[in-house]
């Protein structure tokens, strides 16, 4: 029984890395109906950025995370406004790959700046792993699932209270109705954009809390992709389950079928799902009148 809860603890540690991933994808996708394959390297470039900010002596956490939320919201701006607004009424598949490439830029100058050996990250949150309810997690997994949970809230009370959440939704269902309602697209499109970073920023952070910075922290991009699909890429919240989901799915696959399995666990699972339910667990059914 201790072995079956480790692996679920441990599968959703995993599975809120994937999960905040995937709430980047899905913010971006509901409000521009796009996809951003760069979302694995914004997340490595702001990780490397907070890692050159807490090398800052005397910076405290509780000082660092804000910095590097302003930094990432600054990022995510300068993204739409240089690369992503040019693009639109282009082609989706040119928008998209736009994405492509500006995953390939980021990635070269990372590598660029910083080098390819692994880095040390501090832990300005310990080092030493708690207890809750008998289960050992370390402070930088409590901060995952944490921020996870937080970001969910945050989330739903957005897209169901605030006036931008609801123009957003509104813009996801119909961008030309929007328009003529007088919904400026393009600020809801630099919102999105602005989140989407802040995913990321929570995203790099709780790796590089747990794991060694290195240049390999972009392909969670490629896998918390799955999770956006598994919940909805239209449903931000649903992505974070979706990660959950996945993470869980993956190590119980690994530790009672073999290691070999639990990379294809979550994709086996996705066909499964998207057999029963085309558009995921929560995304929204397209109607089409006719």
């Amino acid at each position: 029984m201790d072995y079956f809860v480790n692996l679920v603890t441990s599968g959703l540690v995993i599975g809120a890395l994937y999960g905040l991933v995937a709430m980047g994808f899905a913010i971006v996708y509901r409000a521009t109906g796009m996809v951003n394959f760069a979302q694995g390297e914004v997340m490595m470039l702001i990780a490397y950025a907070a890692y050159s900010l807490s090398t800052i002596p005397g910076l405290p956490f509780w000082l660092l995370l804000p910095l590097v939320l302003a930094a990432s919201v600054g990022l995510g701006l300068v993204i739409e406004r240089l690369f992503i607004r040019p693009m639109l009424g282009e082609p989706m598949f040119s928008r998209v790959m736009v994405t492509i490439g500006l995953a390939v830029v980021i990635r070269s100058s990372v590598l660029l700046i910083w080098g390819v050996e692994p880095t040390a990250f501090p832990r300005p949150l310990g080092s030493e792993p708690l207890r809750l309810a008998g289960i050992a997690l370390y402070p930088g997994q409590i901060f995952a699932l944490v921020s996870l949970a937080l970001l969910c809230v945050l989330m739903a009370l957005f897209f169901s209270r605030s006036r931008i959440g609801i123009a957003m939704r509104a813009t996801s269902d119909n961008e030309t109705t929007a328009l003529l309602m007088g919904i400026d697209v393009k600020r809801i499109s630099g919102i999105a954009w602005a989140l989407s970073a802040v995913f990321a920023a929570f995203a790099g952070l709780s790796f590089c809390l747990m794991f060694s910075l290195e240049p390999e922290i972009s392909q969670m991009g490629l896998r918390g992709f799955p999770a956006t699909i598994l919940g909805g890429l239209d449903s931000v919240v649903g992505g974070a389950f979706g990660g959950l989901v996945i993470g869980v799915a993956e190590n119980l696959a690994g530790g009672y079928l073999g290691r070999g399995l639990k990379e294809i666990a979550g994709f086996v699972l996705i066909v499964v799902v998207l057999m029963v339910k085309p558009y995921g667990l929560f995304g929204q059914r397209e109607i089409e009148r006719v």
